[in-house]
């Protein structure tokens, strides 16, 4: 393996995903947080075949990227010029989007007293510089196996059983941590709650079993309708459902429930006993929080709640929007 270029000190270096890949290179993402030279190379090549490798020279830059960049592990250096690790630690730990992410230090000091204290930060391992490669390779690989029976676990336990879609906890939390990267990146965040038009008159024409087929195939449509990996679909309670989209401004959030009223009229699922026409439609209330996020994510939900009463006052399967 060839030796890596190092950037100048406060860059960083990203090793390209494999297009070989059958995955499309998807693979597990490691970020490097060190200033010394010798660590990174070592790092490196220790890593770089079947890892993507970011690396930051700067505590400041490891926490750009993991705010961008989502690593499934981070590898930090202890003393560090600008910020050093135990801070970027506790800064991480903070972070609703980055708290669970698994961290181990990697310092050349044998303080059993500082090893305690990243410890007690939340550091999943403590490894000393130099660093064995192997042994390195093996703390990570456990670290990372950890991870992904934490993340299957968290994953059911945030999936509705009903509907396949997140469920009311998931959408909770990751409306906070959406608002989180919003607040840092200076930008817009919008929510929709989204209602089955008539949905108690539906369970008493075709009965619950049908009632239950017809809100799967809704959330279906919803999710499939929602393109970017960012957005999210999670049923809100009943026959409600609610989409954080972030980074999308008022207009594109009325062109988003515009598109998601259309996929579900395109089921083309029979309701009779509707007034609002013969086939399942929905409403839409859409709320955006602007730059700063100075509201709060009950408030966010509470207005886009009272759009979608609105879009039912004025006669249902319609979006109806507002922003803070």
């Amino acid at each position: 393996m060839e030796p890596l270029d190092l950037a100048p000190p406060g860059t960083c270096f990203i090793s390209p995903p494999d297009p070989a890949a059958p995955d499309g290179g998807a693979k597990p993402r490691l970020l490097v947080i060190d200033d010394d030279a010798v660590t990174i190379q070592a790092l490196y090549r220790a890593f770089a075949e079947d890892h993507q490798v970011l690396m930051a020279t700067s505590g400041a830059l490891g926490l750009e990227l993991c705010a961008t960049r989502a690593p499934d592990l981070v590898l930090l250096d202890v003393m560090m010029p600008d910020i050093d690790g135990f801070e970027v630690c506790r800064r991480l730990k903070d972070d609703a989007a980055t708290r669970d992410t698994p961290v181990i230090f990697v310092t050349g000091s044998n303080d059993t007293a500082a090893e305690a204290r990243g410890l007690e930060m939340g550091a999943s391992d403590f490894i000393a510089k130099p660093i064995n490669p192997p042994v390195v390779r093996a703390r990570v690989r456990s670290q990372l196996i950890v991870k992904a029976h934490v993340d299957l676990l968290r994953h059911f336990a945030y999936v509705d059983g009903l509907t396949g879609v997140y469920n009311r906890r998931h959408l909770d939390q990751q409306l906070e941590v959406e608002r989180s990267r919003a607040k840092r990146a200076g930008g817009v965040l919008t929510v929709l709650l989204v209602d089955v038009d008539h949905f108690k008159r539906y369970n008493d024409r075709y009965g619950h079993q049908a009632g239950d087929d017809t809100l799967r195939r809704v959330a279906t449509a919803l999710r499939t309708t929602l393109k970017r990996p960012s957005d999210l679909v999670a049923r809100y309670g009943g026959e409600e459902f609610a989409c954080v989209l972030p980074g999308t401004d008022r207009a594109g959030a009325e062109a988003v429930g515009e598109q998601l009223r259309a996929a579900v009229a395109a089921l083309g699922i029979e309701h009779d006993a509707s007034p609002s026409g013969t086939h399942v439609t929905i409403s839409v209330g859409s709320c955006t929080e602007l730059q700063g996020l100075a509201g709060s994510a009950s408030a966010l939900l509470q207005q886009a709640d009272a759009q979608l009463y609105r879009a039912k006052a004025e006669g249902r399967n319609r979006v109806c929007a507002t922003e803070l």
